[in-house]
């Protein structure tokens, strides 16, 4: 394909997931997935997809008729090698569409297993002339540098054929391309291996030099807000972008689903010449429902400013919040039915709950409980409930409370 026919096609929609009720949440929206196994990833900590069952979830992503590209993108240390090569076998053999990759040496093992190559954002591809070292190297495409601005993709998209991906929703790293080490420094779980523990989200003081606290407006001193880019489409379809990208793996399958549903419809929406702002501002403020910090166009439009600092909000700036109620314990098919402990707090008749497992998502409202085979309107904590279902649900789910704050 041509430069010129690639500016204003139809651009692939890239979404993250991290277990199969994630898969089934974008499934209808979504062009491909990206995922990771348990380990050599920078989302290790998702851990419901590892090599014993990656072959079936592949399967399952092409059953939907889409592609998976499987993130193996952490540091790798010497001692990590035998175990790069297995998983590298583990891709191939469950047939992924593509690995996303930036050290060298699991460039080449890729290489060695005839698996298609996406560069990593951790490589911070940030011009063409690296696009050109890595396509020399047998990269089919190139995730691009999230600290770029839109001028400088198209910079870049002038002088190469290659397939150019780029973030265009999901969470922003304070490092360049996440190289931090501040988490490995405070708390001994490195960012660059998948453990990060987010302390730039943590609240933070500032201090002079004799010891004083300095006043200042908000906590969350280092935070940044959330990249959304459903506002600009059309600006990066003719910027000649081959795939948006979004950022979620660990993430939960309501946030997958209404995020990957908003950039389908922006994009349909821009291809079919029905684009508008303000539909497009709706959406916007949908996708805030669902769990952020705030967003902000990142690196786009220039540096960002203080506007791009979540400095008021903890780590969810979202009205809609989850509380963790209890665990599934068993579920009774004939009766639509479940058993819930109820570990965190309790639960009212008439409450909003999400039921949610590695294979299960359900949105629903309580409409019956039971405790001592008596029907009740609450259930205290503590106690085990009987608790009417609308789909099927699994031992070990977790069930939370659905709360909006007053705006």
């Amino acid at each position: 394909m041509s430069k010129d026919m690639k500016k204003g096609s139809a651009p692939e929609l890239v979404t993250g997931v991290r277990n199969m009720a994630s898969l089934t949440a974008c499934r209808d929206y979504t062009d491909a997935v990206y995922f990771s196994l348990n380990r050599l990833s920078l989302r290790s900590r998702a851990k419901e997809i590892t090599s014993e069952n990656l072959a079936e979830f592949v399967e399952s992503i092409h059953r939907y008729g889409l592609k998976g590209y499987m993130a193996v993108n952490s540091v790798i240390y010497p001692g990590d090698l035998p175990e790069l090569s297995n998983v590298m076998e583990a891709a191939a053999s469950a047939k992924v569409d593509a690995v996303i990759v930036w050290d060298p040496a699991a460039i080449m093992k890729a290489a060695a297993n005839d698996l298609k190559i996406h560069i990593s954002t951790q490589a911070n591809v940030s011009n063409q002339e690296t696009v050109d070292f890595y396509e020399s190297m047998g990269a089919d495409r190139v995730v691009l540098a999230r600290e770029l601005s839109l001028e400088q993709i198209r910079n870049i998209r002038e002088d190469t054929e290659l397939e150019l991906e780029a973030f265009v929703h999901g969470a922003m790293c304070q490092a360049v391309s996440g190289r931090c080490y501040l988490s490995a420094y405070l708390s001994g779980k490195s960012g660059n291996c998948g453990e990060c523990s987010q302390p730039c989200r943590w609240e933070w003081s500032l201090h002079s030099d004799s010891g004083e606290r300095v006043v200042i407006d908000g906590k969350y001193l280092i935070s940044a807000k959330d990249l959304c880019m459903i506002e600009h489409i059309p600006l990066l379809v003719e910027a000649g972008i081959d795939s948006f990208k979004l950022e979620g793996r660990l993430r939960n399958p309501g946030y997958t689903s209404t995020i990957s549903k908003c950039y389908r419809k922006a994009i349909d929406s821009h291809l079919a010449g029905t684009y508008a702002a303000e539909t497009a501002t709706m959406m916007k403020k949908e996708m805030s429902m669902e769990y952020n910090r705030g967003f902000s166009t990142g690196f786009y439009f220039g540096y960002p400013g203080p506007e791009g600092l979540a400095c008021d909000h903890d780590m969810n700036a979202s009205p809609v919040k989850r509380q963790a109620v209890g665990i599934v314990t068993n579920f009774f098919p004939k009766n639509n039915a479940a058993s819930v402990k109820l570990l965190e707090q309790g639960l009212t008749v008439g409450d909003n709950i999400i039921i949610e497992g590695n294979t299960t998502y359900i949105e629903q409202e309580v409409s019956c409980l039971i405790v001592d085979g008596e029907s009740v309107n609450y259930a205290e904590k503590g106690n085990e409930t009987g608790l009417a279902v609308v789909d099927r649900v699994r031992k070990n789910d977790r069930v939370f409370r659905i709360e909006k704050a007053f705006l």
